[in-house]
């Protein structure tokens, strides 16, 4: 009898450090959920969970592992674990940001607002042909004490303890709905407001083109396409889906020169992509397509819209509550 299948989302594994968007997963409990994943499932590759479930061969818990974006950390602080537990991982890469010296947008966005620094006490920008101003008087100048106070904070709270803040989360809303010219031109002006440079951090950098080679060389990951610059799809005319999607496949084939048949939606619910977008991927060849909503994996799944469960910071035992909840949905 065939089992059933999960696939896990991570992005980062790194920190401690300021995660308005809980993207990280702290290095020693990584190495934590690894070693409990040996213990009680079956972890395989991506690939192999699909070909297993269609086949009706899928083991009992069976527990795939993937990554979004392709963050610097995923081959610094991630594979030496992957390696070390035997575990294999599919790292989905934004092919428009490796190498690139700038952060992802919404990165981008808490290094201008939630790092300690000036903005002007009424900030005003244009976004997407609209003016926006805010008044930010006693949040125009942001101390280093305020910014580990808040260090905690997420946008999943529904308090926002400072203008910084309320400022970051209607940002981000309104950055999440435009194309990604319109996104970089409002942080544009937000970093000359805040007299800041163009250069992103170390700690939040993407991968290089050598470092996407290295990690998809280990016996123990394979890179995936996640689109060139990481828009909202269901946002986009289909032909715009189109070239960031063959755009994405064209680009890593052309680095790691192989073929790359592994995808996956950005954001990822089912409001993020639509039928446009899952003919697309069909048509580009993809074997398979990955997704941020829950679900087990089982013979019958459609291939091209894959359920994922997304991990946080948690500790293994928080994990393993989890886990067992979802096998048992």
């Amino acid at each position: 009898m065939s089992g059933k299948g999960l696939i896990l989302l991570y992005h980062r594994v790194c920190g401690p450090m300021p995660d308005p968007l809980l993207l990280m997963v702290r290095p020693e409990r990584f190495d934590a959920h690894l070693a409990m994943l040996r213990r009680t499932c079956t972890p395989m590759a991506l690939s192999a969970m699909v070909a297993a479930a269609e086949a009706g061969t899928l083991p009992e818990r069976a527990v795939a592992l993937t990554f979004d974006d392709g963050y610097a950390d995923n081959v610094r602080h991630a594979l030496p674990l992957l390696e070390r537990h035997e575990v294999p991982a599919t790292v989905f890469t934004v092919s428009g940001m490796v190498g690139e010296p700038t952060e992802f947008w919404w990165d981008e966005l808490e290094r201008l607002v939630l790092c300690p620094g000036s903005l002007p006490e009424r900030l005003c920008l244009t976004i997407a042909g609209e003016s926006f101003e805010t008044d930010l008087q006693a949040g125009a100048v942001y101390g280093q004490d305020e910014a580990d106070r808040y260090a905690a904070w997420s946008i999943l709270l529904k308090e926002d303890p400072s203008p910084r803040h309320a400022l970051y989360r209607t940002i981000y809303f309104k950055l999440l709905r435009l194309p990604d010219a319109g996104r970089w031109d409002v942080l544009r002006q937000l970093r000359e407001q805040a007299g800041k440079p163009v250069a992103g951090r170390e700690t939040h950098r993407v991968m290089t083109a050598d470092e996407v080679r290295r990690l998809d060389a280990s016996t123990q990951a394979t890179v995936g396409a996640h689109t060139v610059h990481h828009p909202r799809l269901s946002n986009l005319p289909p032909e715009a889906q189109r070239s960031e999607i063959s755009g994405s496949l064209a680009q890593l084939e052309g680095l790691l020169q192989r073929r790359v048949g592994e995808f996956s939606y950005p954001y990822g619910g089912k409001t993020d992509y639509d039928e446009h977008s899952v003919r697309i991927v069909r048509e580009c060849g993809f074997d398979l397509a990955v997704s941020n909503f829950p679900g087990l994996i089982t013979r019958g799944t459609d291939a091209l819209q894959l359920p994922r469960h997304l991990v946080r910071d948690w500790t293994v035992q928080e994990l393993q509550t989890h886990m067992e909840e979802w096998f048992a949905a």
